[in-house]
């Protein structure tokens, strides 16, 4: 029965969000409104250890439980990678959690979910329908059929209580909250706090000025993404670092090791920027955007971290649909090409018919137009809350 949830207490409440990066930060809106419903109930967040700095030191947080997916890829092939998972499983299951919430909604966080016993297992709804979906910005004919529909893998039937999906034209974080009727969870605007240790920042401080940096406003480009086809061209990010140079920012190139070829392109055509990719943990790069005076990104887990630590951002969107997955709030931060094709979801070059035109597109040109607007606009408010 779903008419007592609202009023029922819970005291021990697993979150289940392992990943990725901008995912994590959509999520933490859920943990803060659900500390403030339930103020002295243990909450633990199931994470990724790449990801776990970023709640883990969060005061609403009670722990956090890691799965470390990249070694459980190797189940069978080491004892560490074939006893971890059960480790894990049965770590959940003594825990004796009577909340589970399954945000992620594929078969492995079904497993956790239905493994840890819980009286009351939340997650979304099966998948709507094609026809369904078509009004959520999906071209017609098809387009776009990656995109998420809801709960995934069969995912839904570990749920007791399902969270109903009456439209899919929504953003993730709201999306999200859909979860607040069924908890009788707050209505406030949502919280994206993050609470890093001190550390991460003092290490960007000495990591800046190892580089010579930090006698000028900081501009941070972050070139790198795991869609192959979300990556905007080297010769764009490069012509837009170089607008930065000259108009007086001192310029970074930001990412993982996996980001440093096209990083190290983009430093060539760019001389005068750094490059520090691989060279910051998921922390350290929170710390270096809240740093920017400006971030500059494709979509990716960067550009969320922009918005939920205030960061002036543009990004640059193609295959993939900003009314979803866009910065939080801020439709004027993406610069997209108007193609009939986009948003596809389409993750390979190899599977683009239209020689990606949603991102050939997208010239510098309009990038840097929208990088000096939203400069300006940042300083307009820096000033106005000055004046206050």
């Amino acid at each position: 029965m779903m008419s007592h949830m609202p009023s029922r207490q819970f005291e021990r409440i697993l979150l289940i969000k392992p990943s990725a990066l901008g995912d994590v930060v959509h999520t933490l809106p859920v943990l803060v409104k659900l500390r403030a419903r339930y103020p002295d109930a243990r909450i633990d967040w199931l994470i990724t250890p790449e990801n776990a700095d970023l709640v883990r030191h969060h005061p609403d947080l009670s722990g956090t439980i890691l799965f470390p997916r990249k070694t459980y890829s190797h189940f069978g092939q080491n004892w560490s990678a074939t006893v971890g998972p059960f480790r894990l499983l049965s770590a959940i299951r003594r825990n004796r959690y009577d909340l589970v919430i399954d945000l992620h909604g594929q078969f492995r966080s079904a497993v956790f979910t239905l493994v840890s016993g819980a009286p009351v297992r939340i997650g979304f709804d099966r998948p709507r329908g094609q026809t369904e979906a078509e009004g959520a910005g999906r071209p017609p004919g098809g387009g776009g059929q990656h995109g998420w529909t809801g709960a995934r893998e069969g995912s839904w039937i570990a749920y007791t209580h399902r969270i109903p999906i009456p439209t899919l034209d929504v953003h993730a974080v709201d999306r999200y909250l859909w979860l607040a009727p069924m908890l009788g969870l707050d209505d406030r605007p949502p919280d994206f706090a993050i609470h890093l240790p001190p550390r991460a920042t003092r290490t960007i401080e000495e990591l800046l000025r190892s580089h010579g940096l930090g006698g000028k406003p900081l501009a941070v480009l972050v070139p790198g993404t795991i869609w192959e086809t979300k990556h905007w061209p080297v010769a764009g990010f490069a012509q837009v670092g170089r607008h930065l140079l000259e108009s007086g920012h001192e310029l970074v190139i930001a990412g993982t090791t996996r980001d440093r070829p096209r990083s190290q392109a983009i430093i060539a055509a760019c001389p005068g920027a750094h490059d520090l990719s691989g060279q910051t943990t998921v922390a350290g790069l929170v710390a270096l955007i809240r740093r920017a005076a400006i971030c500059v990104t494709n979509d990716s887990g960067s550009m969320h971290v922009a918005v939920a630590v205030g960061s002036p951002v543009v990004s640059v969107f193609g295959p993939t649909n900003p009314i979803w997955i866009g910065p939080y709030g801020q439709p004027h931060a993406v610069v997209r090409a108007d193609v009939s094709c986009a948003p596809c979801y389409l993750r390979e070059m190899r599977s683009c018919p239209n020689n990606h035109i949603c991102m050939q597109n997208v010239t510098a040109t309009m990038v840097i137009e929208r990088v000096k607007w939203v400069l300006a606009r940042s300083l307009i408010k820096t000033t106005s809350s000055m004046m206050r």
